[in-house]
């Protein structure tokens, strides 16, 4: 049996992407790497929860035993878990793990709760690593957690940005 017919597409995987590939008296199409859109579909289904990004919006904390607090920066929020990121420098958590963090809404006062680590990755252009954690249900603020994540979902939705051109002068 002749391979004459048969296109080696990985052999062309490490090359810059072909645009178009014609056909006599057909229209050109674009070569398309099934396994890479998988990939897409696949992380796309794995965000089922509706996920609210947020950026340097509240602080955040974990407790660490032995160090203290740990501020973390929390990269998004759902009703059922949240994602936040630490310094490489700082190392990570393990796959598993029960961590306490605090929410500060201001110097002093803060909120307790507990996560449980399900997804870890190092974003190595960030120079951080990625934690994805689950709330721990019945738990003493499980209900103050559920509102907050409401909170942050209705002022997120409405948030506009201050380029400096609302500022009052006093004379």
């Amino acid at each position: 049996m002749s391979n004459a017919n048969v296109i080696d597409f990985k052999s062309r995987a490490g090359r810059a992407r072909s645009p178009k590939v014609e056909s006599k008296g057909k229209a050109s199409a674009e070569i398309v790497d099934m396994v890479e859109r998988r990939e897409e579909i696949l992380q796309n289904e794995r965000r089922i929860a509706k996920r609210t990004i947020l950026s340097e919006f509240i602080g955040a904390y974990t407790v660490v035993p032995g160090k203290g607090l740990v501020k973390v920066a929390m990269y998004d929020i759902s009703e059922d878990g949240l994602s936040f990121d630490t310094d490489t420098a700082q190392g990570h958590f393990h796959l598993g793990e029960e961590v306490a963090m605090r929410v500060y809404l201001n110097q002093k006062s803060y909120f307790p709760f507990v996560v449980r680590l399900q997804n870890l990755r190092e974003i190595p252009e960030e120079g951080c690593y990625r934690h994805g954690v689950n709330f721990v249900k019945d738990t003493v603020n499980e209900e103050a957690l559920h509102h907050f994540v409401k909170f942050i979902e209705t002022v997120s939705s409405s948030l506009e940005s201050d380029d400096g051109d609302l500022k009052a002068s006093i004379s």
